[in-house]
This record gives C-alpha cells, sequence and structure tokens, in this order.
C-alpha cells in the first residue's frame, strides 16, 4: 500500500466554499409521475408505492420530467387532478412530497401536440420549438401559450395565496361518469422551482428544435413574468407567485458563451433593476454533463465514461459558476443531469475495475462526483435516473438507472448512507488533491471525506491531522446496506493514518 504525499497548500488553491452548499443537495434524481405509485389500475385512482416512494426517500431532491400537454391537454384547458391526458394526480405527487421533506423541480418541458401540429408534415413532434410555426423566436410573445400555462401552475402550487381567481381557470367537464372533476386551488404551497422546458439547445434534431441564446432568453422573458407584465397578468411565474424561482432548461451543450448570449438579450430587452444588475429572467443557471472520454459532451465520439476527476466536468463547473459571478449577477448554478451507463455497450458506461463490477464503479463515480462538485460550488446536483429506461439496450443513458426493481443500486446505497451521515454537512474547503481530502461542517463538527481521484483500483494511506481528537470514527460505505461500517481508532499526538481508496471513506474525530 503506497502512502500518498501531502500536497502543498499552496499548490492547492482550494478556495473556502463562499456558499452553504450542504452535501444533500447534491444528491438529487431525475425521475416521471409513474415513479411514484403502484403499477396497477386507473392512474388517477392509483396509491402510491410505498417501496417506490422509499427508494425515492434515498435522495435530497427530485426532478419531475412535467410534460406540458399533461397539463394543457387542449389549448387554455388545464388540468391538474386529474390530468385530461393520464388521469394523474399532480396536487397528490406533490403533497406526498413536501410531507417527506423531498424539493421538486418541476421541469415543465415538451410541446403538445396542438402546438407542434402547426409546423410542416415531418416536422412535428415535442422537439418543436415551442412556438407556433414561423413565429419570431426572439419575440417574447411567441412563447405566450407555455408562459400562461406557467402561470396556471405556479399559482396553484405556489407560495402566493393572493392570486386573483378571476385569472384562473380548470376543464371541469369529467372524463366520465363519476370521475372526479378538477377544481381551481391557489397558493398550495408545494413548488419552489420551476425550470423552463429542457434542452433547448438540442443541436442534434435541426432548426425547428432548437434555439439560440438570444431566442431561449425572449422564451424565458415570457415564462418568467410575461415579458416584464407586457404579455397579460396571466402570464408568467412570477405574476402569479413572485417567490416562485424560474430554473433555465438545462444545457445539452456545457456552453458558457450560450447563457451569455442570454445575458446580452437581457440587457437590450429587460435592461437593469434598481440595484444596477441586469434584469435577468431566470434565477438558476443550468447545465447538464456526462462524464465520458470524448470531452465530457453529448456530441463527441465516447466509448467510455471516466471518472469524474479525470474528466473536464470540474473545469467546466468553475467556469459557469466564473461567469454568474462576472456576468449573472453571481446567482446559483444547477448540474440537472449526470450519470453513468452499466450495459457494457453503452458510450457512457462505468467500467468494471479488477474485482469491482461496473455497478460498484458507478456508485464510486457517482459519489465522488456529488464531492466534486460541491467543491466546484455547484448548489444542486441531479442524477439520471432513478429508473433504467432499457438496461439491456446499450444506447447512451438507457442504463443510468440507480434503482432496480424495488431494491437499491449501490450507488444509490452510498447516496443513502452519505446523507443519513451528514447530509445536512456543509462543504467547507479541500485539503489534498491526491488522495483527496474534503472537509465538512455541522454544529461545530468536522467531518472528512477521503478519496483517491482515479480509475485503476489505486489504494494508499494518509496521515490526518485530527488535533484534540484522542480518537476517530471510520465509516466506510457498505453495498446493500443501509448502514455503514463504523470503526474507531486511536489518535496518536493528533494524527492518524487513514487506508484509502477509489471508495470515498468518511472520518471524524472524537
Amino acid at each position: 500500500m503506497q502512502e500518498m504525499p501531502h500536497d502543498d497548500s499552496r499548490e492547492l488553491n482550494a478556495a473556502k466554499a463562499e456558499a452553504n452548499i450542504r452535501l444533500r443537495d447534491m444528491f438529487g434524481i431525475n425521475l416521471y409521475e409513474w415513479n411514484f405509485i403502484v403499477d396497477e389500475g386507473d392512474s388517477h385512482k392509483r396509491s402510491f408505492s410505498e417501496p417506490k416512494m422509499s427508494l425515492i426517500k434515498s435522495f435530497g431532491a427530485v426532478r419531475h420530467y412535467l410534460d406540458w400537454k399533461k397539463i394543457e391537454d387542449t389549448p387554455g384547458s388545464y388540468t391538474f387532478n386529474p390530468t385530461r391526458r393520464g388521469g394523474w394526480n399532480y396536487d397528490a405527487i406533490y403533497q406526498r412530497c413536501k410531507q417527506e421533506g423531498i424539493l421538486v423541480l418541476s421541469c415543465l418541458k415538451e410541446a403538445p401536440d396542438w402546438l407542434y401540429n402547426t409546423y410542416p408534415a415531418g416536422q412535428r413532434d415535442a422537439n418543436d420549438v415551442p412556438a407556433p410555426y414561423g413565429s419570431n423566436l426572439e419575440d417574447p410573445a411567441s412563447y405566450i401559450a407555455q408562459a400562461k400555462a406557467a402561470f396556471q401552475f405556479a399559482a396553484r402550487y405556489g407560495s402566493n395565496k393572493n392570486v386573483d381567481p378571476a385569472l384562473l381557470s380548470v376543464n371541469t367537464t369529467p372524463r366520465w361518469t363519476a370521475d372526479p372533476v378538477n377544481e381551481v386551488k391557489i397558493g398550495m404551497g408545494l413548488i419552489k422551482y420551476i425550470e423552463a422546458d429542457n434542452e433547448r439547445d438540442r443541436w442534434w434534431v435541426g432548426d425547428r428544435a432548437f434555439q439560440s441564446g438570444r431566442e431561449y432568453a425572449a422564451h424565458l422573458s415570457a415564462f418568467y413574468d410575461g415579458h416584464k407584465g407586457k404579455l397579460g397578468k396571466n402570464v408568467g411565474v412570477k405574476n402569479a407567485d413572485p417567490s416562485m424561482k424560474v430554473v433555465m432548461a438545462g444545457l445539452s451543450k456545457a456552453d458558457v458563451n450560450y447563457v451569455k448570449e442570454m445575458i446580452d438579450w437581457c440587457k437590450e430587452k429587460r435592461g437593469y433593476r434598481a440595484d444596477g444588475t441586469v434584469d435577468l429572467c431566470f434565477d438558476v443557471i443550468n447545465y447538464h454533463l456526462y462524464s465520458n472520454d470524448a470531452g465530457s459532451t453529448q456530441w463527441g465520439e465516447a466509448t467510455r465514461g471516466v471518472a469524474p476527476e479525470l474528466s473536464e466536468i470540474g473545469k467546466v463547473a468553475d467556469e459557469f459558476v466564473k461567469m454568474s459571478k462576472e456576468y449573472a449577477n453571481n446567482i446559483d448554478v444547477w448540474m440537472t443531469e449526470a450519470g453513468y451507463d452499466i450495459n457494457p455497450g453503452s458510450p457512457q458506461r462505468a467500467i468494471s475495475i479488477e474485482e469491482k463490477s461496473a455497478l460498484m464503479t458507478q456508485a464510486d463515480w457517482i459519489l465522488r462526483s456529488s464531492l466534486l462538485y460541491a467543491r466546484h460550488g455547484i448548489k444542486k446536483v441531479f442524477f439520471y435516473q432513478l429508473y433504467d429506461d432499457n438496461a439491456a439496450n446499450p444506447i447512451q443513458y438507457g442504463s443510468s438507472g440507480l434503482v432496480e426493481g424495488l431494491k437499491r443500486r449501490p450507488a444509490t446505497d452510498y447516496i443513502y448512507q452519505a446523507s443519513k451521515l451528514m447530509g445536512d454537512y456543509i462543504y467547507k474547503e479541500t485539503i489534498s488533491k491526491d488522495p483527496l481530502v474534503d472537509v465538512y461542517e455541522y454544529s461545530g463538527k468536522k467531518m472528512y471525506v477521503l478519496a483517491i481521484p482515479d480509475e485503476k483500483n489505486r489504494k494508499g494511506s494518509y496521515e490526518l491531522n485530527l488535533q484534540g481528537s484522542n480518537s476517530a470514527t471510520i465509516y466506510n460505505l457498505k453495498p446493500g446496506s443501509d448502514e455503514m461500517l463504523i470503526s474507531k481508532a486511536d489518535v496518536s499526538g493528533g494524527k492518524i493514518k487513514i487506508n484509502v481508496s477509489e471508495t470515498p471513506v468518511f472520518v471524524q474525530g472524537n
């Protein structure tokens, strides 16, 4: 076993955390409404699956992919409980999440058929830009339909109880005899964050689906506040609930220049606020990035995933955080899609490493991704996704689920155990690069998280300074369990030698 050298603090240049980044906030998950319920019967009457809820509670937050057509079946006809399409009860889902302390980011996405049918034959699907065909895509008014839906959603699930009821409507026609009917509800206090569509820079579909930064800024301006109220009282999230935060659509291409385009449009079309800052039409910057051997891109020719620290994701995170500080009023930066497949044919796969299976490597890399993003100032992370789309298919992202059936995969075991041990701990600093040694704090207590940033099963040891402690508690992750393995060790002269591997280990002085 190799003893790892200490890094010179002058070389580390590890800035102490400027913001309170909780470890729990690095453990979000992407999912769909059907992931909550028992798979039988009419969807409106389906009960929650308690085993599935137990799995979902392993994560600190959920990013809910919400198809726009579900809440607006036909233009101006809104349904939430039950929805006209699918019969979903979003009231119950969001209420249960609040009850369980699960933060929800609702991603209102995809053009509904009644909108994309305005496009020419052969160009009609949910990928299309959510504006009628032929619209001026730099005009906020082109996006008024989705912005009106966002208003209805925010008025219902936001925290403002003083919305004018005259501005709200639901379709009260039952789907069949004795079917429950929708009712207008105001200020239910269930949702704090809403995302304005998903990956609007979807270059792989073509011009009918791609929005430039300027075009998407116009889209956001309508969605955010009805282009500063100019599009009507019933348009935009902020006109329903000023406290609800609007998250920009996660970028498929993690390019800060796209966001700078959005900011430039805001300067020109929205101007500046009273405090001199740009009047941005988004509260959170958001991007997607998957670690792989094609430079961590969705458009390169990757052959496999790579360990997070050996990829570009730390550098890209730094670029986004720096850009926010310099150009975007230092608003929060989130990363809402990341992950690894387990299918051996996937170009985004986690690899087996000696005795470690792909599932075990996935677990290491997922947890270390969370630690990396906290280290680089990203405020929230959401992994893709709860369940596999199809584990037998080698397509990228098809086998990236973190649970299987009614059981956690090792990655979720690790997330569950780390959250249970120190979910409320705040990242403070990194005192070594190799091995990585992160320091977290909560209520005056410190926790050290150590891991080797590699992908070849490298092992070593590190002398940890626990001055003032006479013993240490060492926590090792245990796949297939609710609990970590716990051991005690004596501290001699304030120092203790810790065995370190590519699987994070947690140490606390006593």
